[in-house]
């Protein structure tokens, strides 16, 4: 096996900008292996743990799990932050069940972007003077929830698989 080279601390700012393009791009992986190889040289980077956890959760879609972007709000340092990027991994764990279309998604999708917008309400409470960023995704939740006509799963359905 191959082992990984180091990147330079004097690197990061550069990397980071590049991490950022990959996500404009739609290659959320490439943006993936730039931070985690940023973290490699400084763990504690801010920017580079919000960015994973953006990485990671543009693959919802394709499967990924939801543990690691969980596990990584743990490690920012900022109240509103940890609150805030929690919706964010609540809300695109919502958006990927109601892409799936599975049975039982659309309850899956409701009960995911329903946390988001709970964690967007506690991130709202604690926000930077002038920052809406928390009350703009609730919204955005709350028209994925009407325009799909989305409720609480019936505690009378039960749902069969076909056959």
């Amino acid at each position: 096996m191959t082992d990984l080279k180091p990147l330079t601390v004097s690197a990061i700012p550069t990397a980071l900008e590049r991490a950022e393009h990959y996500r404009a791009l739609n290659e959320p992986s490439g943006a993936e292996s730039i931070c985690r190889d940023v973290l490699r040289a400084d763990s504690e980077n801010q920017r580079a743990l919000v960015l994973l956890i953006l990485s990671l959760t543009d693959q919802f879609v394709r499967g990924v799990p939801v543990t690691e972007p969980c596990a990584l709000i743990k490690r920012l340092t900022a109240d509103y932050e940890r609150v805030y990027y929690e919706g964010i991994i609540n809300e695109r764990q919502g958006k990927a069940q109601l892409h799936r279309g599975t049975p039982g998604s659309a309850a899956n999708a409701h009960d995911w972007l329903s946390k988001a917008m709970t964690s967007y309400e506690r991130a709202e409470a604690i926000r930077p003077a002038g920052n809406d960023d928390a009350i703009l995704r609730w919204n955005a939740c709350a028209r994925v929830l009407r325009n799909h006509e989305l409720g609480p799963r019936s505690r009378d359905a039960v749902e069969h698989p076909i056959e």
